[in-house]
């Protein structure tokens, strides 16, 4: 499959539209953040996430307090970089379309001016600072990139990274054909699976648990329906691994257990390079049995009930 070295067409311009139109172009095709978790390599969003998104059958998030902050903060971080660089760079007010593969879809963040070259933007937390140690850059925002270079042409991204609101990275990725047809592949037989109504499988990530929870909320009451054979093949494989799984937990407790008994009465101790700590931590919570024996209407008052499907095979 030949790479698209034509530059983008414009999809819309985004200057004069809400958030609601945004969203709904954003349904016409694939964006550079989808495209790392149609890979499945982005550890927080799955394809059947994804192909729900693009069908309008997924739950719109809600914004949280790290989606708030990466909007607030892209400019400074677009500033940073020019500041550091010495490089101008600019937004480009549109959804951009490949003009081959037009489910292929870009919302990038600036372009250099002068260059056929854009820049993302990123705000990373403290816990993710290790992912960008040296030259690295994490696997899902490279293939972001180049998901730009595809839909774009360009030949070349810089991508810039406020981490835990103190230290300040930016580095730059070269073009590679050989991703961008790779990414042009699974893409398009993704994309077929959204026109044809196909979605891709679940699978074992914490997103895939999250959306079926989302979806099928609630069961039916006392209703059944006839599984399919493939049905006794993975409850097979989930009683194996529930087996290993009880393996590897008693494993795990017994090589603490040793450990605490070396430990003793002390907190840490140190063996080459590890550290090993079992510390005394105190907390308060509420003894919710001992409130409702003694203020059973205040306990009523702020019992507040939930619900989930509990999974299991008899």
């Amino acid at each position: 499959m030949g790479v698209n070295v034509v530059p983008a067409q414009v999809l819309v311009k985004t200057l004069n539209i809400d958030r609601n139109e945004w969203l709904e172009y954003r349904r016409k095709g694939i964006g550079g953040s989808d495209a790392a978790a149609i890979a499945g390599l982005n550890p927080w969003k799955s394809p059947i996430e994804v192909y729900l998104e693009k069908i309008g059958e997924m739950p719109e998030q809600e914004d949280n307090e790290a989606m708030y902050w990466g909007r607030m903060l892209e400019d400074i971080v677009a500033k940073e970089f020019t500041n550091r660089t010495g490089k101008k760079v600019r937004r480009r007010n549109a959804i951009l379309q490949h003009p081959k593969y037009t489910f292929m879809i870009a919302n990038i963040d600036r372009e250099l001016i002068g260059e056929k070259v854009g820049l993302e933007c990123k705000t990373v937390s403290e816990y993710g600072k290790d992912d960008w140690k040296d030259d690295k850059v994490p696997e899902q925002y490279i293939l972001q990139c180049q998901h730009y270079m595809a839909v774009t042409g360009y030949k070349g991204w810089w991508i810039a990274a406020l981490i835990g609101g103190n230290k300040f990275v930016y580095k730059y990725i070269e073009r590679d054909d050989d991703i961008i047809s790779y990414l042009i592949q699974i893409e398009s037989d993704f994309w077929k699976m959204v026109e044809n109504r196909t979605p891709p499988a679940v699978d074992g990530s914490e997103s895939s648990s999250e959306i079926l929870k989302l979806l099928y909320p609630e069961s039916d009451t006392d209703t059944e329906i006839v599984l399919p054979i493939e049905a006794q093949t993975l409850i097979d494989e989930y009683e194996i691994a529930c087996a290993e799984e009880k393996a590897a937990v008693q494993k795990k407790e017994e090589a603490a257990n040793k450990l605490k008994a070396l430990l003793g009465k002390y907190e840490t101790g140190k063996v080459g390079d590890r550290i090993v700590i079992w510390k005394t931590v105190r907390s308060n919570r509420l003894d919710s049995k001992a409130l409702k024996a003694a203020h059973p209407e205040i306990y009523q008052k702020f019992m507040k009930e939930s619900s989930y499907r509990r999974f299991e095979i008899k």
